[in-house]
């Protein structure tokens, strides 16, 4: 009751403010949002997403989109420089770069993000020069973007999120029947087996990907623009999403795809534009030009890379982190255990890595050793270098040098409207506090040039906004902040995630370097060839229980998947 009237009164104050007015109290994410869902069709048939058919204007060897000669610059940084894109009507247009290339920026100014007069350059759609001043307009034109970062309402539920704007009903009336029934039918298509009247923040982030892709199907969409859509998804949920592309091309519908999966890109990509330093590199066309990873990949950062996982000396010591028995239970479903009796251990200057599907109770698991700061009912027992210890909180964690990063930099590792300096010395403000808590910031600029340095962070300076770097950049000032608690243990949950070839690999030369000097790592990765690459042993995880262990000599992407299916019928049986 409380969720359909908070959504109601949403629709009040909205409507009533006429969207683009600055409503009192409500945020203006939320207003931009709004703006941007108005006039949406649904979908007619919801078994089947119906995807509008090529515009009659365009004739074969048309461009249905052409951007030419697009510039856009912000302060003391030229973002675009006369970047040309062609997508033709029906194709799946991979636009692909390092992290700070330009590709989010582009679809940014073809969306309406940033607003006609904003950049230079001309956009040609259908053969019409469009000047779009906000996302509104271009979703008229059948143009609907999927942004990277996630547009959801945390409390509202995933029925209401799928609508909020264009709500079932009437404006005194919701048909909540209809909201959560349609809801469902969408999930369906997607592959997300989750109630509709979930709240979104109880679902994984792998999860809210897959209703934010819902969402977006239900628009009547001519060029759908996906930036990152497979980032939180694991390996199966990618290829569902990847079907579901190749599903809505053969209806008619043109997609442009910006992903840092490459194989993704080489499976389904018809044309590939690489981007770099904000310019226009070449265009590759399948069965024309090589369009191979390693193609691809010197394209993107001019220059071959031979080895994606940086070589190691394995000099594994003693046992560090043990963990016996443990067991976790789901803080909101009760009766669900998403941690069953779980024993792991990691040694003095080891990769472990925990490979599974989403939904296997990984992250959980993490973050219920990390002071309980997942789960209740929690039973078990830790050991460190020998000793059995008890976390009551996040804070006992960190005192006892164990740290977590998170798998969400932007919501749950990082606070972007701090600056890097402040970012990188959050989880230990001892070491930059006098007189018993006051803060220095001559100390906090010190630690955060040393730290910038190590971890090669590339930035204007350390008082530059944290939100304002790269998705690589990023993550290594998440890492910073982490080594700056001087932990022992470290554990990372998918580090590389959303992350160009190029960071990756930085990422993982930083992992390497503080192996070396004896951290111990507890790896968390729905990309199996990084766990194969970058882990000296791999546990599997099924249904919240370890169903298997291999050492990186034994491991293989056929034999973990096989140990899960083998789980998974043996799970059947009983």
């Amino acid at each position: 009751m409380y969720i359909g009237r908070l959504s109601l009164i949403f629709h009040f104050i909205l409507v009533e403010n006429h969207v683009g007015n600055a409503a009192p109290g409500v945020p203006r994410y939320v207003l931009n949002y709004y703006a941007s869902i108005q006039n949406i069709k649904f979908i007619a048939n919801l078994g089947t997403p119906r995807a509008a058919s090529p515009t009659g204007d365009v004739q074969m060897g048309t461009p249905l989109l052409r951007m030419v000669g697009i510039t856009k610059q912000f302060p003391g940084v030229k973002a675009l420089d006369n970047v040309n894109l062609n997508v033709m009507p029906g194709e799946i247009h991979a636009l692909v770069g390092e992290n700070g290339a330009g590709k989010s920026t582009l679809m940014n100014v073809l969306s309406g993000t940033y607003p006609y007069g904003s950049y230079d350059g001309q956009i040609l759609y259908n053969g019409e020069e469009c000047r779009f001043s906000s996302i509104r307009d271009s979703e008229k034109k059948g143009i609907v973007i999927i942004h990277q970062e996630l547009a959801l309402i945390p409390y509202m539920t995933v029925g209401e999120n799928m609508f909020l704007g264009n709500e079932r009903g009437s404006i005194f009336h919701i048909d909540w029947d209809e909201t959560y029934s349609k809801a469902g039918d969408y999930l369906k298509i997607v592959g997300l087996d989750e109630p509709s009247y979930s709240l979104v923040k109880d679902i994984s982030v792998g999860k809210q990907q897959l209703v934010e892709i819902a969402k977006a199907l239900a628009k009547d969409v001519k060029l759908l623009i996906l930036d990152e859509p497979t980032a939180s998804l694991n390996e199966e949920d990618s290829q569902n999403l990847l079907k579901l592309l190749r599903r809505l091309q053969s209806e008619g519908m043109t997609a442009i795809l910006i992903s840092h999966k490459l194989n993704e890109i080489e499976q389904v990509a018809d044309t590939i534009t690489i981007l770099r330093d904000g310019a226009t590199i070449e265009t590759l066309v399948k069965g024309k030009d090589d369009i191979s990873e390693p193609r691809i990949i010197t394209g993107m950062v001019g220059r071959e890379i031979a080895d994606r996982f940086p070589k190691r000396e394995s000099n594994v010591g003693e046992v560090t982190l043990e963990v016996k028995n443990w067991n976790v239970w789901h803080p909101l479903y009760i009766g669900r255990k998403v941690c069953d009796n779980v024993s792991l251990h990691i040694r003095k200057a080891e990769v472990v890595g925990i490979s599974g599907l989403m939904g296997a109770g990984r992250t959980e698991l993490a973050m219920s050793i990390f002071g309980k700061s997942y789960g209740t009912d929690i039973t078990g027992e830790i050991y460190l270098n020998g000793k059995p210890v008890h976390f009551k909180n996040v804070r006992d964690a960190i005192n006892n040098r164990v740290a977590y990063v998170t798998e969400d930099r932007k919501s749950d590792g990082l606070v972007l409207t701090n600056s890097i300096r402040a970012n990188t010395t959050l989880a230990n403000m001892k070491r930059t506090s006098v007189f018993g808590g006051v803060i220095d910031k001559d100390k906090e600029k010190l630690f955060g040039e040393e730290y910038r340095g190590r971890f090669g962070v590339k930035c204007a300076g350390v008082e530059q906004n944290t939100g304002n770097l790269s998705g690589g950049n990023q993550q290594k000032v998440l890492l910073a902040k982490w080594m700056f608690a001087e932990p022992d243990i470290l554990i990372l949950d998918e580090p590389t995630r959303g992350i160009d070839v190029g960071a990756k690999y930085e990422i993982y030369s930083i992992i390497n370097k503080l192996v070396e000097e004896g951290k111990s790592v507890l790896f968390i990765s729905s990309d199996m060839p990084e766990l194969l690459g970058m882990c000296d042993r791999i546990y599997v995880m099924n249904e919240g229980r370890i169903v298997g262990e291999f050492n990186r000599g034994e491991a293989s992407q056929e034999i973990i998947m096989t140990r899960i299916l083998q789980s998974c019928k043996q799970d059947e049986g009983h």
